[in-house]
């Protein structure tokens, strides 16, 4: 896997991915914040692997949502020292257990960027059927 970033302007920067998709990031607010995209980049992942798990267990999964909340370090670097997932999922047939394997399977073995945290940023989970 491979990226290019380059300088646009003032603070703000395209990321390239070698699949040829493109992200605008910003440090002065005009566009997502690198920060905000580590939180999206978790959330993304991992709702990735809730899905993929629930859609294995043949549930018929319709809407997944990830509400990430995270708390920064006051001094600089202001790194995140805390990150909660919270999850709803909608669909025919999902069970609580079902879904609370997936949410716990997601965190603690596939997810590779709340993994790739783990040991520096405390991650925890909640979820909800809808």
């Amino acid at each position: 896997m491979k990226a290019n970033v380059s300088w646009d302007k003032d603070l703000s920067f395209t990321g390239t991915t070698d699949s040829g998709y493109k992200t605008v990031m910003d440090g002065n607010g005009n566009a997502i914040s690198p920060m905000e995209s580590v939180l999206v980049a978790a959330g993304a992942c991992s709702s990735v692997d809730v899905v993929d798990i629930l859609k294995k267990g043949r549930f018929d999964i319709t809407h997944c949502d990830c509400e990430l909340e995270a708390k920064r370090a006051e001094e600089p670097p202001r790194v995140f020292t805390e990150i909660h997932a919270h999850y709803k999922v909608t669909g025919e047939g999902i069970t609580e257990k079902a879904l609370a394997r997936a949410v716990q399977l997601s965190a603690e073995k596939y997810c590779s960027v709340m993994l790739m945290l783990e040991g520096k940023v405390k991650i925890t989970t909640s979820y909800e059927l809808v």
